[in-house]
């Protein structure tokens, strides 16, 4: 049945009727008949499976293509709870750039003993190959997508941090676009911050940080690994978005540390390449020589300060879990503060006593793979098997380095239409912060994914999981603001 969790909507545990400022959601869907509620979401995933929004399950030989579960009762966050969370976001994603600045550079972090060397140097993620450039503007992290779970009123945790190529923004903006249109009395009763300006947004911030002398407007393009990969449907989606070129590494050639786009008009000089390949594959003069993925010359042109890519090399660094894990030290470092948003508690394997209590404690925790993402190499203690507990226990004996331990969160629940009718299903989230010249701004929605199994804690797409909408709801006397470093940017009213 699952742990006792918060519930969003309806409040904690045993509380009787919902949060005072959404009754009328509650009364929304007390009113709507079942009936309708499974044909507005069955409306949604099949304009989804139309448009091809999908992605890819590898491994599998049938089904290879899936739409991501859409469900139809969105998440919802009060503005001042939104206020908070975005003064949080913030924080973490300035000192994130920070860091990558310092350890690519100076190193003082190492030198000042805040972090143990060997941490970061013997780290797969860490690319000495791109050690001592610096990327224009100094900007490394342009676009980060920092998971959040909560378990209470005002408990909101960091669960990992994604620096790299986040993914799911496509979702957000597809979410937003069903949900206008199947459910526009909603967006009578409640006023919601706009997130379809996050093309625009996103574009704006690709064209602060090119390079300086390419001219007043920047040529920019978004690099895929091409049609296979599982998020292409989102390259794509955002490449005709932002009314750029959608390209692969056959589309470009450098030349005297330029980068180039081949056209029928001939070649294009590329400022800036929002590039949705992994490092090992960008550049096979300088990472992986077998990559078909990549363009020779690319780093050596980045080194040169003629292009700018999003997000920089060397970037995985920065989501590594067992960096996470000294994610609160490294905020404190930066901004001479401490954390607002404080991370999970977090054991180090490759600490002996916390490798000793792990083992003693494997069926109560969640063990994941320092470096793994998608809900793969990862155990729940309380719901594995006893093979499978036992698996773990040999993997992290003979690799303790590798995993780190967190404690089994009672995350919240947002009611959700599943076989049986409305329910509780627990959820994570992952907003949008951007990070440009000019400063950094957060996105006033992001991606909510849902574990559509009762009691289930894990909601990756790939492992099952799905997706809602996520209301942030607008200051009725304020308006939505947002901070953009120290700048403050008025967003509009529109519903959508």
């Amino acid at each position: 049945m699952g742990i006792a969790a918060f519930d969003e909507i309806m409040g904690a545990a045993g509380v009787d009727g919902a949060r005072p400022e959404l009754r009328e959601l509650c009364r929304w869907l007390a009113d709507t008949p079942d009936g309708e509620l499974r044909r507005r979401q069955q409306s949604a995933e099949t304009t989804f499976r139309q448009l091809g929004i999908t992605f890819a399950v590898y491994g599998e030989s049938e089904a290879s293509e899936r739409i991501i579960p859409f469900d139809i009762v969105p998440r919802v966050f009060l503005a001042d709870e939104w206020a908070r969370l975005s003064e949080g976001l913030i924080q973490r994603v300035e000192a994130i750039n920070a860091f990558l600045v310092d350890i690519y550079g100076e190193q003082k972090i190492l030198r000042d003993g805040v972090l143990p060397a060997d941490l970061i140097l013997g780290n797969a993620q860490f690319r000495p190959e791109i050690a001592g450039i610096r990327p224009p503007h100094d900007v490394w992290a342009h676009i980060c997508g920092i998971d959040l779970v909560r378990t209470g009123p005002d408990d909101f945790f960091v669960l990992e941090d994604n620096a790299r190529t986040p993914s799911g923004v496509s979702y957000m903006l597809e979410n937003r676009e069903a949900m206008v249109r199947l459910c526009p009395e909603l967006f009578a009763k409640f006023r919601v911050a706009a997130v379809d300006s996050y093309p625009d947004l996103l574009l704006e911030t690709m064209r602060s940080v090119a390079p300086r002398g390419c001219g007043g407007r920047p040529t920019c393009v978004v690099l895929t690994p091409g049609h296979y990969n599982s998020a292409y449907y989102e390259h794509s989606f955002l490449a005709d978005s932002m009314g750029i070129e959608l390209v692969e590494a056959a589309d470009l050639v450098v030349d005297d540390d330029v980068v180039y786009m081949r056209t029928i008009d001939g070649r294009v000089r590329v400022d800036v390449i929002y590039r949705r390949v992994d490092d090992d594959f960008l550049d096979p003069l300088v990472f992986r020589p077998d990559s078909m993925l990549g363009v020779p010359g690319l780093i050596a042109a980045y080194a040169a300060g003629n292009v700018a890519i999003i997000n920089a090399p060397g970037n995985g660094i920065a989501d590594d879990k067992a960096i996470y894990s000294y994610m609160p030290e490294i905020v404190k470092y930066y901004s001479g503060a401490p954390a607002r948003l404080p991370n999970v508690e977090t054991y180090r394997c490759r600490e002996p006593a916390a490798l000793a209590y792990v083992l003693d404690h494997l069926g109560e925790l969640v063990v994941k793979l320092v470096d793994g993402s998608g809900g793969y190499g990862m155990l729940v203690g309380p719901t594995a098997s006893s093979a499978e507990i036992e698996r773990f226990r040999a993997a992290l004996i003979a690799q303790p380095e590798r995993y780190i331990a967190q404690p089994t969160l009672a995350l919240s629940t947002v009611p959700t239409l599943v076989e049986q009718g409305v329910a509780p299903r627990h959820v994570d989230f992952r907003p949008f912060v951007l990070s440009g010249a000019k400063g950094v701004q957060v996105v006033p929605g992001g991606l909510t994914r849902v574990a559509l199994r009762e009691g289930s804690l894990v909601v990756n797409s790939s492992q099952g999981g799905g997706t809602k909408d996520s209301f942030v709801l607008m200051d009725e006397t304020r308006g939505m603001t947002q901070t953009m470093g120290s700048m403050t940017q008025t967003l509009g009213g529109g519903a959508r």
